[in-house]
């Protein structure tokens, strides 16, 4: 399995992407909304990428629930994590059951239609930021922590694998990563104490399998951002917070990724500073020129590692409609939906 993560442009495959597919570097390819018709295409999309890939393929998509959700008609609308403990008027307990709801749900359909994993949750608090808000679970790590892990026992339960974001932590920068590069110029013990507490917990409990890290700078700990530092992904998480699990990239065509160069600088320092998978999405000419000049290696380690992110689950969308589990979530969730109006 290679360490690129790619994309598709439409709803059916080009024969260009059908050549990118079967590269030796591509090891994964992730899905958005334009992919997406009806549970009935996605699925026979999934069958026609796997064919092309003609070797074993991670397939992601963000379906987090709220407005981090790429496929709905057709598919459950999952609340978004912050609206959680709202409507369970603050009791933890309820909450965490809506969550571990909310996360087998969504693992159920994203699966059916042949799908890996949704990287899913977000482990950020709800502070300053603009692109996290409700996709955090709440403002205070404390609360983030139990609800994250009831997500995941959710996901876990039907056979998803969690990916957590964004390490170790984007909720207190205002600016939005996609379109700006944030600096968040607090102390290392400053993050320790706050935004990292979910992810150091979660991952002290064995319960998270891979993460993907923000990026941001953080000038305390390094001058560049968390994705491209072995400051970061070495020293703090393999070494000192223990982490085993698969690294992800965010995605390579962002603007925060631009402050270490060009695409395939971006690749290569992503790779070295010990991302498992590398996205690059929304852009064919950069993934090309990475593919043809960047100097990229195959990990036995990562490789392995991605492996273990793969679902072991097989059931169709019609199967899993049948399904008494499916049908008890789908109905908690619609009268969980009914606490908004």
């Amino acid at each position: 399995m290679g360490p690129i993560m790619m994309d598709v442009l439409g709803t059916s495959l080009t024969e260009e992407d059908k050549e990118l597919l079967s590269h030796p570097l591509i090891g994964g390819l992730i899905l958005f909304t334009r992919n997406f018709q009806s549970p009935e295409q996605l699925t026979e999309l999934v069958k026609n990428i796997r064919a092309a890939a003609k070797k074993p393929l991670l397939i992601a998509v963000d379906h987090e629930g709220g407005r981090v959700q790429r496929f709905r008609d057709g598919f459950s609308i999952i609340p978004a994590m912050g609206k959680l403990i709202e409507y369970a008027d603050q009791d933890i307990k309820k909450a965490q059951q809506f969550a571990q709801q909310s996360g087998a749900l969504m693992a159920l359909e994203v699966q059916a239609v042949g799908i890996d994993i949704s990287f899913a949750p977000v482990l950020d608090i709800n502070g300053i930021s603009e692109v996290i808000g409700q996709r955090s679970f709440h403002r205070q790590p404390e609360i983030v922590t139990p609800l994250a892990q009831s997500f995941i026992e959710g996901m876990h339960s039907v056979g998803m694998k969690a990916t957590g974001k964004h390490f170790p932590g984007h909720g207190s920068v205002q600016a939005d990563s996609h379109v700006n590069l944030p600096i968040d110029n607090r102390s290392l013990a400053e993050i320790t104490c706050q935004d990292l507490i979910p992810f150091q917990q979660l991952i002290a409990s064995n319960n998270v399998d891979a993460l993907m890290p923000a990026h941001v700078i953080y000038p305390d700990v390094d001058n560049k951002s968390v994705g491209f530092s072995r400051i970061w992904l070495q020293d703090i998480l393999r070494n000192q917070l223990k982490f085993n699990g698969v690294i992800f990239s965010d995605d390579l065509s962002m603007e925060a990724a631009g402050s270490i160069g060009g695409y395939v600088e971006r690749s290569e320092a992503a790779q070295e500073a010990g991302c498992d998978m590398l996205l690059l999405c929304n852009n064919r000419q950069a993934l090309i020129n990475v593919i043809d000049n960047a100097r990229l290696i195959h990990n036995v380690a990562s490789e392995k590692r991605i492996a273990q992110m793969l679902k072991t689950s097989d059931f169709s969308w019609q199967a899993m409609q049948q399904q008494p589990m499916w049908q008890e979530l789908s109905q908690r969730n619609q009268q969980l939906l009914m606490r908004e109006k």
